[in-house]
């Protein structure tokens, strides 16, 4: 598995409460907190994808922007963008935006759920 692909799997394993589940078999890699999903990470093929959800306003920007981001595939094209990994959107970007996309589905959870995580992490942390 190449760098680029380890790193994007890595940061969104390490969002607390992420779940790794792979309901589309074992070539997609799909990340959850509270059952939505905010990350899918393409797991074969050659340049490697990440699709996240991002604020629309920002993903038409990124769209804009970055050679190396489409609306999202296969996925609602106002709320997800597809990122080809290895491309001219630094990975620095990368990370912020896998954290962003995680934050958004997160502050969009009921809010009885995201309590539930919040009262667990205060136990554990």
């Amino acid at each position: 598995m190449d760098g680029d692909r380890r790193r994007v799997l890595e940061t969104c394993a390490a969002q607390p409460f992420a779940e790794r589940t792979f309901p589309f078999g074992n070539g997609v890699a799909v990340f959850k907190i509270g059952g939505k999903i905010f990350a899918l990470v393409g797991l074969t093929g050659t340049p490697g994808e990440v699709s996240l959800k991002v604020d629309p306003e920002l993903g038409a920007a990124l769209v804009h922007q970055y050679g190396a981001v489409r609306p999202g595939y296969h996925l609602n094209k106002r709320h997800w963008v597809t990122v080809t990994l290895g491309g001219d959107l630094a990975e620095e970007t990368l990370t912020e935006l896998l954290e962003d996309a995680y934050d958004l589905v997160l502050s969009g959870l009921p809010r009885r759920v995201r309590l539930v995580f919040e009262n667990v992490g205060d136990q554990t942390g």
